[in-house]
């Protein structure tokens, strides 16, 4: 049977990075978390204090390496796991945790360098805030792109100043567009992370935020569901009552509206998360990550969609 969508080798019908990755290097490709510890500034004062209201202490790091260890180390740790599930697969080395250009040049440079000479590596991701960006850093990302495969994941979560200013995330759209634009100039793939289900934002301001992501040159875009989770402000505001968790329909529901407005080539890296179980509070549901992507694919299947389905230049 032919696949329904035309970056896809099965039942998917929009572009997974599983696709994309095994096409570019003809085998599978997995993704090895790392934490180098860098911080944060919306930590340490130089943004704010505390930290997002919706990240944990370990800085979305719940499943990257031992930061007590070197960048080898973690690796092989992690590398050795993951074996048992896809034994002799590439890999893309993950500075995951934190915000990983907050940093100086040299030790940036180090880092990069240390994990495309690692073994089996094809590539790197690094993950960091827009605003942990400058020219001389993003001119260095854009030198190691032009050799290697290379993406720089932004956290944006939202468009929208309001929520992103109750999220205490000392960080707005227009600090987000600045260091994207910088990283295009250099030639750096773009992975932007998006959450939905954030306290006070509508069906209608999440779609927005896709489709203001839509419309940029991205790489990829990966969709998160609001995590809640022990130890943070975001519990302390669910437990007095300040929001309601999305529930797993509405939730499915928004994904399969935000995925037909990317463009086909539009990599979706990911349609949601992954909790740690012992910290998380609500949805509940989310741990049953099979069910809620069953619940895209079958959803999409029954309105006949497709990723791009609404976007401008669909045909």
């Amino acid at each position: 049977m032919r696949p329904p969508f035309k970056y896809s080798d099965d039942n998917k019908r929009y572009h997974t990075y599983n696709y994309y990755l095994r096409h570019r290097f003809g085998q599978k490709v997995y993704k090895v978390p790392l934490n180098t510890d860098l911080g944060c500034p919306n930590r340490d004062g130089s943004k704010g204090v505390g930290g997002c209201s919706f990240c944990s202490a370990k800085r979305s790091g719940e499943f990257a390496g031992d930061p007590a260890a070197d960048i080898l180390s973690q690796y092989e740790a992690v590398r050795c796991i993951m074996e048992k599930k896809w034994a002799g697969g590439l890999c893309i080395p993950y500075f995951q945790a934190g915000s990983n250009t907050y940093t100086d040049l040299d030790t940036l440079d180090a880092m990069l360098d240390t994990a495309l000479s690692l073994p089996n590596a094809v590539g790197v991701s690094i993950a960091t805030r827009a605003d942990c960006l400058d020219r001389e850093k993003c001119a260095l990302l854009g030198e190691y792109a032009k050799e290697k495969y290379l993406v720089c994941e932004l956290g944006l979560q939202t468009i929208h100043d309001s929520t992103a200013q109750a999220m205490n995330r000392c960080h707005t759209y227009a600090d987000f567009l600045k260091g994207y634009e910088l990283l295009r100039e250099n030639g750096v793939n773009v992975c932007v992370h998006i959450i939905d289900g954030l306290p006070g934002e509508t069906h209608e301001m999440m779609l927005q935020t896709a489709a203001a992501v839509a419309g940029l040159d991205v790489h990829m875009v990966k969709i998160h569901l609001l995590h809640i989770l022990k130890n943070t402000a975001l519990a302390q505001m669910y437990t007095q009552g300040g929001f309601e968790a999305m529930e797993m329909g509405e939730y499915i529901n928004t994904v399969c509206d935000q995925i037909e407005l990317f463009p086909p080539e539009v990599i979706i890296g990911r349609v949601t998360g992954d909790g740690d179980k012992s910290e998380l509070i609500a949805p509940m549901w989310s741990t049953n990550k099979r069910a809620v992507l069953n619940g895209i694919d079958m959803e999409l299947a029954r309105r006949g969609s497709v990723q791009g389905q609404r976007s401008p230049n669909h045909n």
